[in-house]
């Protein structure tokens, strides 16, 4: 049997980096194959990189192959639907990020990703108020994606229920070249370019790609445009630089949501309200983050992150139930921040210890403008003209300690300073302009017990916090005139959680998290209007659940894999808002699903360059408003994968073709929770699919 303790770190680590997750040998009599799965070495934990199996820690890691292949590439749902306690919901439209949440945290968020924290390679993608927006990353050149749950989610700062990390791809030593396009339905189209390898030192990688598409919906038609470019210098054998810049431009419009009745009559339909107002999106985003990485000794090193971007967006969005009036939303951002982290390792009382301290600061500038339109043409006249300015300033301290063979404990705390400050510069309603100020330090510890060598039970707790970004804060009621809600408070949790980590045999790998989270004044979506969202605090909310994920290599290049997720997300105390009254304490949290499964069989046959594999995915039902009153209705679908790839000398070619909703299933893809105007339903995409081609040179 494999035991797989007695791997050397430095062959374990080599593993992990060359196909995290698994490897595969074949014994010398030649007539059986002997499998070894490999848990993936991850760094978004202890911001060190360590094998995952010894964290105690809920942490997953979503590869390479599950992210570009046979994949759009175009929104993070498409790779984190695989992920326990992550809910990744694909809205058929472009004109907002997807939905994603962990744990019920960010399952009210219209805009944006929220209550997740969002970072590649290290530089955030989420804003100092805690807003992050993902889709500025383009799919197409991560080699990885970290996604962590639970109570160390809080040591990344404010609005962390979890921690979602993509990791780029590293540059080929030989130098190379490639071109791809890709097909689908609803004239879907794709092309991409790249070029990367070494040059005098200097690593590099560099991507363009352009996306568009008529979308399955009505008024859903977008286009998008990325490009991505790494540089890694070696300036001597102690110190590393590497610069990551994103740009991206997009147009989407958005055919906003439907009715029950509309929904399941006439799914691809679209509302008066979208194209009178011509509700439509126009943003574009540039990004340049810097890390620098000096080992000062065997012991000690030193990590400076930096980032500087800019970020414009136009939405025209309805300012009435038809849509015959209107307004444009106009924000104009400069952000920047910076990281810095002192890493040292050794020894205390004669048992090995890792330490991480650190400080990070960021802020960010927008110019906020809101304008009347009729008939989805601008009146020229001002709702609002104001400046957001959001900052953040926070320490931290990590640790690990191995005090004893079997046990190691894990430890940390985060110091956060969050401000918000709303300078209004449209005084003909008055002086609207206020700041507000919040400060939390949130403690974890937790601790993994190595029962044998295939076992792994592992405890923790931490606290944590989460403040209103600007959306929430926008509106204290639903009148385009309202004053900003700066009394809108952060709410605070506690987070236990309990798990297993096993290896079964030589061949399979399961996770078990079991979790319970009690939340004070949580911010919930009041009501939103016309495009006006207005945002509360409830009193007391509950998540109770349970995530299990099992993995497993079989003889002949089988691969079965399998997540399941429980949640009981719930309110804990009545609260009262104007819009719908009393809700009642054990009212299911909305946009929360309570059983989520998903599962994959694959077959990879080597010497002809076949793959193929058969997804399937189960979301129950999920509530649409706090009131419990309507809810969309649970679903199961079916996906099927496959591609063949060829070598020919310096050539490599590959196909692939996916089919999505192979049984052409109804269902609701998505919902706005607490939607005014009750239209909360997103309907989904019935059967469609994407083929793709791509041939890449190796000089």
């Amino acid at each position: 049997m494999f035991i797989r303790k007695t791997l050397p770190y430095a062959v374990l680590s080599a593993c992990a980096f060359a196909q995290p997750g698994m490897a595969a040998e074949t014994t010398d009599t030649g007539h059986e194959e002997r499998i070894s799965i490999l848990a993936p070495i991850v760094v978004t934990a202890t911001r060190q990189a360590q094998d995952s199996f010894d964290l105690p820690v809920a942490i997953d890691v979503v590869e390479k192959e599950n992210i570009q292949d046979g994949q759009a590439r175009m929104t993070l749902s498409e790779s984190l639907i695989r992920v326990p306690g992550i809910t990744a919901q694909n809205r058929t439209q472009m004109a907002q990020d997807p939905q994603i949440s962990t744990r019920g945290f960010g399952a009210r968020s219209s805009f944006g990703v929220r209550g997740v924290r969002v970072y590649v390679d290290g530089i955030p993608l989420t804003m100092p108020d805690g807003q992050g927006q993902p889709g500025i990353m383009d799919l197409g050149v991560v080699n990885n994606i970290e996604v962590m749950r639970g109570p160390f989610s809080a040591l990344y700062g404010n609005s962390s229920g979890g921690v979602i990390q993509m990791l780029t791809e590293d540059a080929p030593k030989t130098p190379e070249v490639s071109a791809g396009v890709m097909f689908g339905s609803y004239d879907t189209k794709q092309e991409n370019v790249r070029a990367a390898g070494n040059a005098d030192g200097m690593e590099y990688l560099i991507n363009y790609s352009q996306y568009s598409s008529d979308g399955y919906r009505d008024h859903s038609a977008n286009n998008k445009k990325q490009g991505t470019a790494k540089f890694k210098f070696n300036l001597n054998e102690d110190t590393k630089l590497t610069t990551l810049v994103n740009w991206f431009d997009q147009d989407a419009q958005d055919p906003l949501g439907l009715t029950r009745d509309q929904a399941f009559s006439n799914r691809k339909s679209v509302v008066d309200a979208a194209n009178n107002a011509n509700t439509k999106v126009s943003r574009s985003h540039t990004q340049v983050g810097f890390k620098l990485e000096h080992q000062l000794n065997a012991d000690n090193a030193l990590v400076l992150t930096s980032y500087v971007g800019s970020r414009e967006n136009q939405q025209y969005l309805p300012r009435n139930p038809l849509g015959t009036l209107g307004r444009i939303s106009e924000i104009s951002r400069e952000f920047w921040g910076t990281d810095a982290r002192w890493d040292n390792q050794g020894h205390l009382l004669g048992k090995p210890y890792a330490l991480s301290v650190g400080t990070t600061y960021g802020k960010m500038n927008d110019d906020r403008v809101d304008t009347n339109t009729a008939n989805g043409v601008s009146t020229g006249i001002l709702n609002r003209t104001e400046k957001n300015i959001a900052s953040n300033f926070d320490q931290y301290i990590q640790a690990r300690w191995s005090v004893l063979e079997s046990l190691d404990l894990h430890a940390g705390v985060r110091r956060t300073k969050v401000s918000l400050e709303v300078d209004d510069q449209l005084l003909t309603n008055g002086d609207s302009s206020g700041n507000v100020s919040y400060r939390k330090t949130t403690p974890v510890i937790g601790a993994i017990w190595k029962v044998t060598p295939t076992l792994n039970l592992y405890a923790n707790y931490g606290k944590g916090f989460e403040t209103p970004t600007f959306v929430e804060v926008a509106y204290a009621s639903t009148v385009i005139s309202s004053t900003p809600n700066l009394n809108l408070k952060p709410s605070e949790s506690r987070n236990f959680e309990v798990g297993a980590k096993a290896f079964l045999g030589d061949n399979t790998r399961a996770n078990l998290s079991l979790f319970k989270i009690m939340t004070d004044d949580e911010i919930v979506l009041a009501n939103t209007v016309n495009g006006i969202s207005v945002y509360t605090n409830a009193n007391k909310t509950s998540r109770n659940g349970a995530e299990l994920s099992v993995e497993s290599k079989l003889p002949h290049n089988f691969t079965l894999y399998g997540a399941y997720t429980l949640l009981n997300a719930k309110f804990d105390s009545d609260y009262t808002t104007v819009a719908n009254g009393l809700i009642a304490s054990g009212n299911v949290i909305p946009g929360t699903y309570h059983t989520q499964i998903y599962a994959e069989a694959a077959w990879k046959h080597i010497e002809s360059g076949f793959r193929t594999a058969f997804e399937a995915r189960h979301n129950s039902k999920a509530y649409v408003n706090d009131t419990n009153t309507d809810s969309a209705p649970s679903y199961t679908i079916f996906n099927v994968r496959a591609g063949f790839e060829q070598q020919l000398k310096s050539w490599r070619f590959s196909e692939f073709v996916r089919v999505e909703n192979i049984f052409d299933k109804d269902y609701i893809g998505s919902v706005r929770v607490n939607d005014g105007n009750s239209r909360f339903f997103e309907p989904a995409a019935g059967r469609n699919w994407l083929l793709g081609l791509n041939a890449n040179y190796r000089f």
